[in-house]
């Protein structure tokens, strides 16, 4: 079994094995590392990457705007998240659109506060 392949298996139990709140964690962490990852593409010039890895965070923001509960006592920090990932969403477009690196680190900076306060939970 090659590196990658144990590497993916290995990705493959983390997921499979996480509660809820260890798989938003995962999911946050998987939109930063993208977004990072299209900024160092634009300083190399690889603009096909930087679309890639752009529309790889803009698919996980989704998931986390899907995964939503509007049910119970959690409404309003439901309506809250929906708002934020609502916007990431837009500015992610927009910084694939335009290749806006300030755009991707404004994202990555509201991301990483989330993935805080999550992981601190």
């Amino acid at each position: 079994m090659g590196y990658g392949n144990a590497s993916n298996v290995y990705k493959t139990n983390q997921i499979q094995t996480a509660s809820p709140k260890q798989l938003v964690v995962l999911l946050y962490e998987g939109a930063i590392k993208n977004i990072r990852l299209a900024e160092l593409a634009i300083e190399q010039g690889n603009l096909e990457k930087v679309n890639r890895y752009l529309i790889k965070a803009q698919d996980i923001v989704a998931e986390l705007q899907n995964s939503l509960n509007h049910q119970g006592g959690e409404n309003q920090i439901a309506s809250e998240l929906e708002n934020l990932y609502e916007y990431l969403l837009n500015q992610l477009l927009q910084a694939n659109l335009k290749k806006d690196v300030e755009k991707m680190v404004g994202c990555r900076t509201i991301l990483s506060e989330l993935l805080e306060a999550w992981a601190s939970i």
